[in-house]
């Protein structure tokens, strides 16, 4: 085991790295508060778009600062991610369907 951990030696967890697991962990959070995923804990399906609107917010502002760090495919990606976000709430806003 020694010698896997002189081959891979261990870094420390940079703030990018904490952004990409909070963009993740808050946009899934968003889509459960949209109604369009099911929460995990209820396994229901539940919309409460004033919080569905903070996770988006939040999610956009934690992409800008990730954004420097990334390369073309994951920049798209997650600007993609936000995109799609909030296209999704004025729907729901809007009493639409998508």
């Amino acid at each position: 085991m020694a010698e896997n951990e002189s081959e891979n030696p261990k870094k420390p967890i940079s703030v990018y790295d904490i952004l990409a697991i909070l963009i993740e962990q808050l946009s899934a959070v968003a889509w459960q508060k949209l109604g369009l995923q099911h929460d995990p804990v209820t396994g229901t399906l539940s919309t409460d778009l004033v919080e569905a609107k903070v996770a988006i917010d939040v999610t956009a502002n934690l992409v800008q600062q990730l954004e420097s760090q990334l390369d073309e495919e994951d920049k798209r990606r997650v600007q993609s991610l936000v995109r799609d976000l909030r296209i999704n709430y004025v729907q729901k806003s809007q009493g639409t369907s998508s």
